[in-house]
């Protein structure tokens, strides 16, 4: 009987440990915000560099009209 308890009591820590982690991993860090921050600014240099692809293409087009 002695084991089934201490299965038990590993299983509860186990979900306890899993609770803390999922609460704490709710919680927006700096690093996080830093992350979030490198990503839009990345996301925003793309979109600048689409747009002037885009804009290049188009001269061309026109040049060739």
């Amino acid at each position: 009987m002695k084991s089934v308890t201490t299965v038990s009591s590993v299983g509860t820590a186990l979900v306890m440990g899993l609770l803390l982690v999922t609460l704490f991993g709710c919680e927006k860090g700096p690093a996080e915000r830093a992350g979030e921050n490198v990503d839009e600014a990345i996301d925003k240099a793309g979109d600048q560099i689409e747009k002037s692809g885009d804009d290049i293409q188009d001269a061309v087009s026109d040049d060739k009209r």
